[in-house]
């Protein structure tokens, strides 16, 4: 459910893994099959740039989707994230995978997921958000909501607002005028 804002902010400080669900979180969930089977998505350009600037100030980013893609592959690559878990199964378990992998504590992590796959790893991290049109059920149990849409500007929100909280926004923003 979501927290005081004060709340919220004190998690932001904590994280050191930003993990993002991709079908409906990084797009607005639509898939396009074309004739030849191939499959192609839509990233937000926005998104994907505060996926960057998450990076550049230290935070380690992260893909969990629930179905391999060779678009989410080629998006992630683009951007240079090394971690992308798309195996297609239990996303509670390759979320502890993944904590056990990095030496790290479900309080260290935030998560933006988007539908009852997500609830489990929701239900785990120190910091949990959803686009606004997430499922019922997901933003009732997310710790913090944006105000758009899924693969329209959610997960630069969610950066923005992490950023802002750990009070590295301003600083990063400043660098970006020299």
């Amino acid at each position: 459910m979501p927290l005081p804002p004060m709340d919220v902010a004190a998690r932001a400080r904590r994280l050191r893994l930003l993990l993002f669900d991709v079908d409906g979180v990084l797009t607005d969930a639509s898939v396009v099959i074309g004739a030849g089977g191939q499959e192609t998505k839509t990233f937000s350009i926005r998104d994907g740039a505060a996926l960057v600037w998450a990076r550049q100030i230290g935070l380690e980013v992260g893909l969990l989707s629930g179905r391999p893609s060779p678009a989410t592959t080629a998006r992630a690559a683009e951007l240079g994230i090394e971690l992308v878990v798309q195996d297609g199964g239990s996303k509670r378990d390759s979320f502890a995978r993944i904590l056990a992998d990095r030496k790290i504590t479900p309080e260290q992590v935030a998560y933006m997921g988007d539908d009852l796959a997500d609830l489990p790893v929701i239900a785990r991290a120190g910091l949990a958000g959803s686009p606004a049109d997430a499922a019922p059920e997901v933003l009732a149990k997310s710790h913090w909501v944006s105000t758009k849409a899924g693969g329209h500007g959610a997960v630069r929100e969610f950066i923005e607002f992490i950023l802002k909280a750990r009070g590295q926004w301003d600083p990063f923003v400043a660098r970006q005028q020299d």
